[in-house]
């Protein structure tokens, strides 16, 4: 079961070449406790993959890469509700399309964001106004140091903004295994996102008489208008989050830049980090393998499938010329390796 210096380029959505020391793929938690406790014997770090689309590998990795590969789909109604239970290495849009085909509305906003689902309780994954804790119920981890299964709620995840337990005091000791999602019978659209409101007006689609499948449609339409496909331009989606910034210095952007895009959250603001990016300058730019994608700036892509440092050495200079030009810092969504 355990491979030697294996390619992680396969298995990483900005195609970036890097190698693992060791790989382990599981498809269930037999393997899964067999592979820890390889690495434990040998004393190695570990890195716990799925889909890939929320690295990047900044070199080869030393110790043992396990992939997650855990199947499993589960539907079951209680009342007015149904709770959905996926294994962590489901496809995230497929187990999105599985309920909409199901006519369960909750999950369509989220449709054809890339990765597994054992990933998305650790961003805290969202889109157009929606965000994973809005249907999350549970999920069952294991403890990586005593191989104990643990059952986390949504309070035990303390969600925030792309932010859950898992990114702090719990980071790097877990492994999700399973994700249960609750959907409930009573639904309504959530549409009022601006991308989706001119999507329905051209399309002309009365957004009174939506259904789930509608809305994800509309969803997997824009996104494929603005986001580029991994598979033909390799890429990790949105790369830096919206920044959330103080009245003061919004006031100040504000006069400087009337057209600038924000979000108001509580008596702070969320700016629009694309805006910025493409404000800057930056969109379309090519640097050697690497680039920002021509048609939405907060996607870095890497075409000429560049090593890791390509892609971190385009972040930084991002990062530090929207700190230089607006004041306001920028933070990575995906996570460096090792």
């Amino acid at each position: 079961m355990i491979q030697a210096d294996v390619d992680l380029q396969p298995y990483n959505t900005l195609a970036i070449a890097a190698r693992a020391a060791h790989f382990a793929q599981v498809e269930n938690l037999d393997q899964l406790r067999e592979a820890l406790e390889f690495a434990r014997r040998k004393k190695l770090p570990i890195l716990p993959l799925g889909g890939g689309s929320n690295i990047v590998l900044t070199g080869n990795f030393p110790g043992l890469v396990i992939h997650l590969d855990n199947p499993g789909l589960e539907v079951r109604e209680q009342g007015e509700r149904t709770l959905v239970t996926a294994g962590a290495g489901e496809n995230w849009h497929q187990l999105v399309m599985a309920t909409v085909d199901r006519g369960l509305g909750g999950l369509e906003n989220l449709a054809l964001i890339p990765g597994r689902i054992g990933a998305a309780p650790i961003q805290n994954i969202g889109a157009y106004g929606v965000e994973l804790r809005d249907s999350f119920s549970s999920l069952e981890a294991l403890h990586i140091a005593t191989g104990e299964m643990h059952s986390f709620s949504a309070s035990d995840c303390e969600f925030g903004y792309r932010d859950s337990v898992f990114k702090g005091r719990a980071r790097d000791q877990y492994i999700i295994t399973s994700v249960s999602l609750e959907l409930h019978g009573e639904w309504h659209p959530r549409v009022d996102y601006p991308a989706l409101q001119q999507y329905f007006r051209e399309q002309q689609i009365d957004s009174s008489g939506l259904t789930p499948r509608a809305v994800a449609e509309a969803v997997i339409a824009v996104r494929n208008s603005k986001l580029p496909d991994p598979a033909q331009i390799p890429n990790a989606g949105s790369f830096f989050k919206n920044p959330i910034i103080d009245g003061d210095l919004y006031r100040e952007l504000k006069k400087a830049h009337p057209d600038l895009v924000a979000y108001e959250v509580g008596e702070r603001w969320k700016l629009a980090a694309g805006w910025l990016i493409d404000r800057a300058g930056w969109r379309g730019k090519r640097q050697g393998a690497v680039g920002v994608h021509e048609r939405q700036a907060l996607v870095l892509v890497n075409p000429g499938h560049g090593a890791g440092a390509e892609v971190t050495g385009l972040a930084q200079e991002i990062a530090a010329d929207i700190h230089a030009k607006y004041g306001v810092e920028l933070e990575p969504e995906p996570r460096f390796y090792p």
